[in-house]
């Protein structure tokens, strides 16, 4: 994952046509009908499923489950804000977004662009949206800390033609330090591309830079990422837990050598939602929606941590 940015470009016609999009259901010619075509298709528009309001209910969690108590304000939001007539940004208390309306930081390892205006709240939920000339969405909690939980209710569609050029929904636990891979990061969702049937995670360990990426995957089958899922991922001294729908799939700990800490070793750590580009331009357009996320921390093991 890459988290450098380029200030300050501009996202022009395509981000009008991103905003009129955001309460339409996809059809073949949608994003036309939003007046950008070619290379100029930065928007795309909803899943067909998608409506102007979140999940009906908040399904089973593993907070429930495992009675992790109230959730953090600062680290929680439920996107009861904005509508589909008139999205809004993302709540910048909360979140870290690449810059003002209208302006895109670097993509993915140099791939597309991330602009703030590929994530908007429309009522009851966020909308990311994967373009076809490679702008996506990209956003950063506010809110750190060393050992925790956290749990969000999402679902994601590819909503163009199939052209193996596809987006990546993701969840991920990133360092506060911005240190990668030193600092280690958990990917406790990573699909390879929107809607698969398997929910997939790589939890990276804290290493060396010269060493090859060391992390421990993860996959759960029969899981439809088109329909709505609560992914969770648990932190503590001992241990990194992956939840679906309350029930655990993956834990690891320890592990560590000669070029890499222990798995669970990492400094403090703040979500963020991303739906990356691994390609450049020509891709499979794309949305991702989150219903709600939520922090926990844990009494007496959680170490808060400052952000800006």
């Amino acid at each position: 994952m890459n988290r450098s940015r380029l200030r300050g470009a501009a996202y022009g016609a395509a981000a009008a046509g991103l905003l009129a999009l955001a309460a339409l259901p996809f059809d073949a010619s949608a994003t036309d009908a939003a007046g950008a075509t070619g290379k100029d298709k930065g928007a795309a528009a909803a899943p067909a499923a998608g409506s102007a309001e979140g999940a009906a209910d908040d399904g089973d969690t593993a907070a429930e489950r495992f009675g992790w108590g109230k959730p953090v304000p600062e680290g929680t939001d439920e996107f009861d804000y904005g509508s589909a007539d008139k999205p809004e940004p993302p709540d910048t208390a909360k979140w870290e977004l690449p810059g003002g309306p209208g302006e895109c930081g670097e993509g993915h390892d140099g791939n597309g662009r991330r602009c703030t205006d590929n994530s908007q709240v429309v009522g009851g939920k966020l909308r990311q949206l994967g373009a076809e000339n490679g702008d996506s969405g990209w956003m950063a909690s506010k809110f750190g800390q060393r050992y925790g939980r956290w749990e969000a209710r999402v679902r994601s569609e590819a909503t163009g033609e199939d052209n193996g050029r596809t987006y990546h929904p993701l969840l991920i636990l990133w360092p506060d330090s911005n240190r990668w891979p030193q600092d280690g990061e958990y990917d406790f969702l990573e699909n390879t591309a929107p809607g698969e049937k398997c929910a997939k995670a790589f939890i990276h360990y804290p290493h060396d830079p010269n060493a090859e990426v060391q992390q421990e995957p993860a996959e759960s089958c029969g899981v439809d990422l088109t329909e709505w899922h609560n992914v969770a991922v648990e932190w503590t001294p001992d241990h990194v837990k992956g939840f679906v729908d309350g029930k655990e799939w993956f834990s690891f700990s320890g592990g560590e050598n000669d070029v890499r800490d222990c798995i669970q070793c990492a400094p403090s750590m703040h979500q963020t939602i991303q739906l990356d580009n691994f390609f450049g331009e020509g891709m499979q357009t794309a949305a991702y929606e989150v219903d709600w996320t939520r922090a926990y921390s844990i009494d007496g093991v959680s170490e808060p941590a400052a952000r800006s």
